[in-house]
């Protein structure tokens, strides 16, 4: 969440096609990812939105409070968890949650760990395999792709 909170306005790169969001992470390691096409377009929408909040022009944090300053972390976890609630989500949601969702969403879908790994920018693989831990029918697949000779 802290990586989303600490983006400012110039850390966004769109064009008519492409997006890419730098992100900074611990150590001010920044990285940088490919926007989804369906959140360009709402991010887009913020953009045009953004210049009409108090005290947007002293500030160049993307993400705004009421009063124009920049989203603390808190702040945007109860954003998080208020839409989980207007959506009828039962359990408790999370930022943390979201990202453990992410990674075994692409992990699942056969992203290559290493590319899962940068997305989340994880310098170790051993980091993002605890994000992705597989479930018994992965282990299952996995057994039959062997390949045993008569």
């Amino acid at each position: 969440m802290s990586e989303v909170v600490r983006l400012d306005v110039d850390d966004i790169q769109m064009s008519a096609r492409k997006g890419r969001l730098r992100l900074y992470g611990k150590g001010d390691k920044f990285r940088e990812v490919d926007i989804h096409p369906k959140l360009r377009t709402e991010l887009q929408l913020w953009l045009d939105e953004r210049p009409n909040w108090p005290h947007a022009g002293d500030n160049r944090a993307l993400f705004l409070n009421a009063k124009g300053g920049r989203l603390t972390t808190r702040a945007a976890g109860g954003i998080i968890a208020e839409i989980a609630q207007t959506a009828g989500l039962d359990d408790p949601t999370t930022a943390h949650i979201l990202r453990h969702t992410l990674a075994t969403t692409l992990v699942r879908g056969k992203t290559d760990l290493v590319l899962v790994a940068e997305i989340l920018g994880h310098a170790r693989l051993e980091t993002t395999r605890r994000y992705s831990l597989p479930s018994d029918k992965d282990k299952e697949d996995a057994i039959k792709l062997i390949t045993v000779d008569r």
